[in-house]
Formats: C-alpha cells, structure tokens, sequence
C-alpha cells in the first residue's frame, strides 16, 4: 500500500521518514520528495509498506501525530 505523509518538517530526512514507518511494519520504498532548486525538503513523501494490515496501522499511529514540531498528515494514496 501506498502512502502519502504531509507536513513533515522540511529538516525531516528520507531515513527518519522510513523509520517512522518501520516501527508499524516493513517498509519497501521510502522517497522523500526534494526541492530541485534548493535540494531541501518539500515536506512530504511517499512510503510503499507491502502489508495492508500494517500499513493501515501506521495510518492510525502517524496521522496528526506531533513529529519533530510538526503535526504531520498520512494517508492512503488513492490508486490512478
């Protein structure tokens, strides 16, 4: 299942994202997505966790979850 985190703070490094995840299940990809003018974060990245049950669980832990000073957003990324 494919997820979506928003709201990260922009110090947020691709490894801390993964490992936010990591602890609800396993975790296949994890991409960060970068200013290509400034090479610093967005704020936001997507995280590819292969088990549904996992996943929704990581949603449920993550979402509004304070994290490094910022309330961060998960979801489920709709398909299409």
């Amino acid at each position: 299942m494919k997820l979506m985190a928003r709201n990260l703070s922009r110090e947020t490094t691709e490894d801390e994202l993964r490992s936010f995840f990591a602890v609800h299940g396993s975790v296949t990809s994890c991409d960060l997505v970068m200013d290509k003018a400034t090479g610093k974060s967005k704020g936001f990245g997507f995280v590819e966790m292969p088990k549904t049950l996992e996943a929704r669980m990581a949603i449920k832990a993550l979402n509004n979850k304070k994290v490094a000073g910022s309330v961060i957003r998960v979801k489920e990324v709709e398909p299409g």
